[in-house]
């Protein structure tokens, strides 16, 4: 098993483990990361996972039950729901190849989850990957064109990597409890 998806595994664990135990402190799941961390590298990468999807929980939470058509995040597994939170957290924070993601993401849906799990989180990531970021407007709105007196000349369209969130500085203060 590769150092990454041991990584991914423990923050899987570790995110049930919040789910579970809301109370349950950041300085208890360093502990755990650190004592299930088989080295150096894969406590770190862990640890930046873990941080990013609990910084940004809301975000995720809202990210994927916009796309989860008829589900709510309670409705759920909690498996499966934290593995959507780890693997949107990746599609959206970093620079990890969106097809690792979604692989290593059902993976760990076959692994943790019910029969039906890899499908799921297949499903929901492949829609939230390929879902527009652009602020929703109805359908008259998408429609007409912008008045002519503020038309500029048509820009190319960013390439993919410009429009891509990526990860927050490690050097970057956070009120996040969960970033070092």
């Amino acid at each position: 098993m590769s150092l990454r998806k041991q990584a991914r595994t423990l923050v899987v664990q570790m995110l049930y483990q919040i789910d579970l135990n809301p109370g349950i402190s950041a300085g208890d799941i360093h502990t755990m990361i650190d004592e299930h961390g088989r080295n150096k590298t894969t406590r770190t990468f862990a640890w930046e996972l873990f941080s990013g999807v609990m910084e940004y929980k809301p975000q995720l939470d809202e990210h994927i039950v916009r796309v989860a058509e008829n589900w709510s995040l309670k409705r759920m597994a909690v498996t499966d729901r934290n593995i959507l939170r780890l693997g949107a957290y990746e599609l959206l924070h970093t620079d990890t190849p969106s097809p690792v993601v979604i692989d290593e993401a059902v993976e760990l849906a076959r692994e943790f989850g019910s029969a039906q799990s890899s499908q799921f989180v297949n499903g929901i990531l492949d829609k939230l990957l390929h879902q527009p970021e652009a602020p929703e407007q109805s359908a008259a709105e998408q429609l007409e064109p912008p008045p002519a007196e503020k038309q500029e000349p048509e820009a190319a369209p960013p390439a993919k990597d410009e429009m891509a969130p990526r990860a927050p500085s490690p050097y970057r203060k956070s009120k996040n409890p969960w970033s070092t």
